[in-house]
């Protein structure tokens, strides 16, 4: 399927296992980044997620220089976000998407998300609060993957918490701190603080949406037979490390029942024979 065939929102919809026609604001951004995805078009996706993470790395390097950096930390924030959804427009349109740019594509997320809260630790976010946002995002697409792999077939949700959401208010942040560095209006609190804070609420409510779509789809459903073989794995394992024992234990028997006869005819011998003359 070449390019000019592809419809962004169906492919998407495919990959993903979520329909998401219906929601404008999503359609609109698929839409988007395929227009912008032609010129793209010769370059492998694997280079634009790599890409990607360098374009939030550098956002989290020049936002500790303060001043009026965290204004270029803002540009390159965008550009990583725009370079996360042109890897897999490019796939898409060219036919390169595969299992293992998958992977790569969900490796590359995770390290551009995990510099995201390093750009608010850099814009004076507390060090703790940084570090909760950095459990809670690795939660909530861990729980995700490992719906998926004993069987939901879908995202579960599309949540408020997911990487738009993390990038749009990472966005603010730089913006904030390089056109106001005194601090939000009526708080003084810094930017980045308060964005965390906003960051955090949406994790908890995403943490929510997605536990409620997991429960709609795998509640009552019996694990796969895969799924299952695996779990007995450990079992199997436990009672292959019982076993050498009880196989010890009984190799040990023939030696207690060699002890029993020739402590028997020891004493025997001991004990003198009717018509024997006594030892001297």
């Amino acid at each position: 399927m070449t390019g000019h065939e592809v419809d962004p929102v169906a492919g998407w919809s495919r990959l993903h296992g979520e329909d998401v026609s219906g929601s404008r604001l999503v359609v609109g951004w698929l839409r988007f980044i395929h227009a912008i995805a032609r010129p793209f078009d010769r370059v492998h996706p694997d280079l634009l997620s790599l890409a990607g993470v360098v374009a939030v790395g550098g956002a989290a390097a020049v936002a500790f220089a303060g001043g009026r950096w965290p204004l270029l930390a803002l540009v390159l924030v965008l550009a990583g976000g725009v370079l996360d959804g042109l890897d897999g427009a490019v796939a898409l349109r060219t036919g390169r998407a595969r299992p293992v740019g998958a992977v790569i594509d969900a490796v590359a997320d995770r390290l551009s998300d995990l510099c995201l809260v390093l750009v608010l630790f850099a814009l004076h976010a507390p060090a703790w609060w940084c570090a909760g946002l950095g459990v809670a995002l690795l939660l909530h697409e861990y729980a995700r993957a490992k719906a998926q792999s004993v069987g939901m077939t879908s995202a579960g949700a599309i949540t408020v918490a997911e990487r738009p959401t993390r990038m749009i208010v990472v966005a603010v942040a730089c913006a904030g701190a390089g056109l106001a560095p005194d601090g939000t209006p009526g708080t003084g609190w810094s930017w980045a603080a308060v964005c965390a804070l906003v960051w955090a609420g949406c994790a908890v409510v995403g943490l929510g949406q997605l536990a409620a779509g997991i429960g709609r789809e795998l509640g009552g459903r019996a694990l796969p037979e895969a799924a299952q073989a695996g779990r007995a794995l450990p079992d199997a394992d436990r009672a292959g490390r019982v076993l050498p024992e009880a196989a010890q234990a009984s190799r040990a028997l023939p030696d207690v029942a060699q002890a029993g006869p020739t402590r028997r005819e020891t004493i025997a011998a001991d004990i003198p024979t009717s018509g024997s003359p006594p030892p001297g």
